[in-house]
């Protein structure tokens, strides 16, 4: 049989000769003899991306439910939950004044301070959440935020380091409530012998803020917290060994021995919200007279020792008010 393909197979060729010449007509053609894409006409054509959606990202990132002062909402209500049953059932909570709490625009919370590992700040911030239903944010000393993990769960559930800038950023700018201590550590390193009587309020760089805010003061008086974890005496050898301000010795490690490292007395917490202070001078103001600072500081001092001494006065017992 004569055909006018020259490779085509035999006409007695079997079917595995058949397969085997199909499989050689696929193969490609050596490389010098393949049509070139510009011989065709035909030129590749970039295929547009699309750009990344800017917004997407920051929802993204917004969803993490840190913000950028390293508070997570999800973690403080969890915070919330865990010790609600302390605050209602142990410390037994009670407010007086509460109205006195702004519902909207920025304040600066200051109060009394006490305990070894202090349980006011807690009990402070735990209440106006949950009864008014803004966040609060607590200055503290560097210390805490320098703390492996101890540091981390601060900044979660809304410590922040006591700077002025930081101060004033979250009351101006984002007009939030922000709590302080202005006795700092010489507030919760007082012996029991000294309970309540409070020390002075720094050099009064808590009202110099508020000025420049333009944010009023509202002075909080607690009691309860001194009696919940109080100092029998210091060792100041242990202190400088592991560099922290004071180590104490409570009455709470006496009784109860290692456990009495976290473990509060159920002592009876009032808290009373004083009326806000309000300074008639404008904000934002590159310098605030000394001695008018250094004046509203001490008022203010006298203001939360005199609600203290008249709450004591009132209380019947350390245990049950």
């Amino acid at each position: 049989m004569v055909t006018d393909r020259p490779d085509a197979p035999a006409a007695d060729a079997t079917p595995r000769d058949a397969v085997v010449a199909a499989t050689s007509e696929a193969e490609p053609a050596p490389a010098e003899v393949r049509p070139s894409i510009a011989s065709t006409g035909r030129e590749l054509v970039p295929v547009p991306r699309p750009e990344p959606d800017v917004t997407e990202t920051q929802d993204a990132a917004r969803r993490s439910d840190v913000d950028r002062w390293g508070r997570s909402e999800r973690l403080r209500a969890l915070t919330r939950r865990l010790y609600d049953p302390m605050y209602r059932y142990w410390f037994r909570v009670e407010w007086e004044g509460f109205e006195h709490l702004p519902r909207e625009g920025g304040a600066l919370l200051v109060s009394n301070h006490a305990g070894a590992i202090p349980s006011d700040a807690p009990a402070i911030m735990h209440g106006i959440e949950t009864e008014l239903g803004r966040p609060v944010y607590g200055l503290a000393e560097y210390l805490f935020r320098a703390l492996p993990v101890i540091g981390t769960l601060w900044s979660r559930v809304g410590g922040v380091p006591a700077h002025p800038d930081n101060a004033y950023r979250l009351l101006h700018d984002e007009q939030q409530l922000v709590l302080v201590f202005p006795e700092g550590t010489k507030g919760t390193g007082k012996h029991y012998s000294d309970r309540y009587r409070l020390r002075r309020f720094g050099r009064g760089g808590f009202v110099e803020i508020a000025m420049r805010a333009g944010v009023p003061v509202i002075p909080i008086a607690v009691v309860g917290a001194e009696e919940s974890m109080p100092i029998v005496f210091k060792s100041n050898r242990l202190a400088k060994l592991l560099d922290i301000p004071y180590f104490p010795v409570t009455a709470n490690m006496l009784l109860l021995g290692p456990a009495g490292l976290v473990t509060y007395f159920p002592a009876k917490f009032r808290i009373r919200v004083l009326p806000p202070v309000h300074f008639d001078v404008p904000p934002d103001q590159e310098r605030y007279s000394r001695s008018r600072v250094m004046d509203e500081a001490e008022r203010i001092r006298r203001m939360v020792q005199d609600a203290l001494y008249e709450m004591l006065r009132a209380r019947r017992s350390v245990w049950f008010g």
